[in-house]
C-alpha cells in the first residue's frame, strides 16, 4: 500500500487488515528497522527524502490533530479586508474553514477544496485561478493557473508542501504543483508555510519556497524523541524565519500547551496556544505590498530588513522561551 499511495495511514492500515492499530503500529515500526519503510506521525511512507506525492485521501488521515492547531494559529494573523492567495494542501483547507469566519476578505486559490470551504462564507470573496484539474489534491495547475495570476499583489500567501528544510525551504514532489505554488509566492508580499512535525527535515524533488523567502512558519511542537524536527526548526529560526508554534488547548504531548521540548508555558484550558519565536537578527525579505506595515504586517509601509526586537523589549516569559530555544 505505501508503495502505492506514497503514504498510508495507521487507521487505513487497521480498517484494511482488520485488526487494531496498536498491532499496526508494532508492525510499521517492525519494517522501518528493516529499512522498507519511514513512519511518520499517525502513518508510515517510502523510505528517503525524495518519495512520490500520496493522494488527498492517505495525507487528509496523517497528522490531522496537528493541522487543525496549525490551522486556528495561521487564521488568527489574518485581518478582515485582506486579500491574500491560499495554496493547494489538507493544511490550507483547515485554514479556509476558519477563514470563513473573516469577514471582507478576498482569497485567490488554485484549490478546489479551499473554494468550497469558503463558498458560502458571508463576506468572504474567492478568486479562482485557471488551468487543468490536477485530480490527486483537487488543484488547479498548468500554465493557464500560472499565467491568471501575473500582476496579481496581495498581503500574503498561504502555503503547504511535501517537505520543509533550513537547506532548500519548502518543497514538493509533482513539478506543477510547485509551478503554481512559485507564482502564488510572486504575488504575495508575505509568504507563510504550514507545516506540521512530519515535514520538518523531510527534502522532496521540487522547490517551492527557498527559506529565504519564507517570512513564517507555522507549525506544531515537535515531539520529544523527534530531534530531527527539533533540530530543523531550530535551524529555520537562526536563518530568519519567525517561528509560530501552535498546540491544543489541552496542553497535548508535545504541543505548546503541555511540556513539549521547547519549554514553553502552560496554556489555561479553553485558550489558543501560540508563540512566535523572534528573529535571531536581521533578514531580507521581498519587498511588502501596500498597507504593509514591519516584516510585511499591516499598518505602514513595510521595510527590505527585518530585526528581531532585543530580548529587553520581551516580555519575561517570552525571553525565557527564546533562551530556552537557543540553548536547543
Amino acid at each position: 500500500m505505501v508503495r502505492a499511495n506514497g503514504a498510508v495511514s495507521l487507521r487505513e492500515l487497521a480498517r484494511v487488515v482488520q485488526t487494531s492499530e496498536v498491532t499496526v503500529r508494532r508492525d510499521v515500526r517492525a519494517l522501518e528497522a528493516e529499512g522498507l519503510l519511514d513512519r511518520r506521525h499517525g502513518g508510515a511512507v517510502l523510505p528517503g527524502g525524495f518519495t512520490r506525492e500520496s493522494g488527498f485521501p492517505q495525507k487528509s488521515h496523517l497528522a490531522t490533530a496537528e493541522k487543525t492547531a496549525i490551522a486556528d494559529l495561521a487564521a488568527s494573523f489574518v485581518e478582515e479586508g485582506e486579500a491574500i492567495v491560499v495554496g493547494a494542501g489538507t493544511t490550507t483547507q483547515e485554514l479556509a474553514r476558519r477563514l470563513a469566519r473573516i469577514p471582507g476578505l478576498t482569497v485567490v486559490t488554485n484549490s478546489l477544496l479551499v473554494a468550497q470551504a469558503l463558498a458560502h462564507a458571508n463576506r468572504v470573496e474567492v478568486v479562482m485561478t485557471g488551468g487543468t484539474l490536477r485530480g490527486s489534491n483537487y488543484a488547479l495547475v498548468g500554465s493557464g493557473a500560472e499565467q491568471s495570476l501575473q500582476g496579481l499583489r496581495v498581503t500574503r500567501a498561504f502555503l503547504s508542501g511535501s517537505g520543509l528544510t533550513a537547506e532548500r525551504g519548502l518543497s514538493t514532489s509533482n513539478m506543477l504543483s510547485a509551478s503554481v505554488d512559485r507564482a502564488l509566492v510572486q504575488a504575495a508580499a508575505e509568504v507563510v508555510v504550514l507545516a506540521d512535525h512530519t515535514k520538518l527535515g523531510t527534502d522532496t524533488m521540487f522547490q517551492t519556497v527557498p527559506t529565504d523567502l519564507i517570512s513564517r512558519l507555522v507549525t506544531d511542537e515537535p515531539p520529544a524523541h523527534d530531534e530531527r524536527a527539533a533540530t530543523e526548526l531550530q535551524a529555520l529560526a537562526d536563518q530568519g524565519v519567525r517561528v509560530s508554534v501552535a498546540g491544543s488547548a489541552a496542553g497535548g504531548a508535545g504541543g505548546v500547551g503541555g511540556a513539549g521540548p521547547l519549554g514553553a508555558d502552560a496554556v489555561p484550558p479553553g485558550s489558543r496556544a501560540r508563540r512566535d519565536v523572534p528573529l535571531p537578527g536581521q533578514r531580507r525579505t521581498h519587498a511588502p505590498g501596500p498597507g504593509s506595515g514591519p516584516g510585511g504586517t499591516p499598518g505602514g509601509p513595510g521595510p527590505g530588513l527585518r530585526s528581531a526586537p532585543p530580548l529587553t523589549q520581551q516580555e519575561p516569559g517570552e525571553r525565557a522561551r527564546v533562551a530556552d530555544l537557543r540553548r536547543r
